[in-house]
């Protein structure tokens, strides 16, 4: 018995979505293993792991850093937090040309990101850190840390690395957004980032001291007790 012209357009339709299934795997798997690598670059710099120099600049420099969609948040994230840190080095080691450069990098990433995803509160975060590198302190800088605030006033991993950016600066904050500075203080011994608390309070100017301590006392006694440790631990 022929087979019906049916079986035929059946047949040929398996084939071209089998093609077109091994096709679409092709191209996607190289991006899945390129997010999953840029996610774990992402991961161990929000934990404050350090990576040599030339390994980030490699990074930078690649050809799959230059093709990211500005939309990918996790591989931005990593390239802002990845450049950031060159900056940092850059800077304390004085090389002012190689800290602009870097500079003007994070400023157009930072554009890109925010343009397709305006509420990364993470990437207003770092740009108000890159005013702060800059030595660049005007009421703009603070808006880019009230933006960080509101677009995210509670998610944990951004308080951490916040609030060690903008606890040396509560004293000349505007006056709401030190409130929100001295809240999250308190947020992070409630929540036991004991370690995180500590290193903001030993990072404080020391005439913002008392205001810090007030936070304190209005804690229970477990957690006041628990900061007081943390804060001895590295006292120590």
């Amino acid at each position: 018995m022929k087979p019906s012209f049916g079986s035929f357009v059946l047949r040929g339709s398996t084939v071209i979505i089998g093609c077109l299934g091994l096709a679409w795997g092709i191209f996607v798997l190289p991006q899945s293993e390129l997010a999953d690598e840029f996610r774990d670059i992402e991961d161990r710099l929000l934990r404050f792991e350090t990576f040599r120099p030339a390994s980030f600049a490699r990074t930078l420099a690649s050809q799959n850093s230059q093709e990211l969609s500005a939309c990918d948040t996790h591989s931005q994230r990593a390239l802002l937090l990845t450049e950031m840190s060159l900056a940092e080095t850059a800077l304390r080691s004085g090389t002012v040309k190689e800290f602009d450069q870097h500079a003007k990098s994070l400023e157009s990433r930072a554009t890109r990101v925010l343009s397709c995803q305006p509420r990364q509160s993470f990437v207003w975060l770092l740009v108000f850190q890159l005013e702060v590198l800059k030595g660049v302190l005007s009421e703009h800088s603070f808006d880019l840390l009230a933006m960080s605030y509101e677009t995210s006033p509670n998610e944990a991993w951004i308080s951490i690395r916040r609030n060690l950016v903008a606890m040396p600066l509560v004293l000349v904050a505007p006056e709401p957004t030190r409130e929100k500075i001295l809240n999250e203080f308190q947020l992070l011994i409630r929540y036991r980032f004991l370690n995180v608390a500590a290193r903001a309070y030993l990072g404080a100017p020391e005439a913002a001291r008392s205001l810090l301590q007030t936070r304190i006392e209005q804690l229970d006694d477990s957690q006041q007790k628990a900061f007081s440790d943390a804060l001895q631990k590295f006292r120590a």
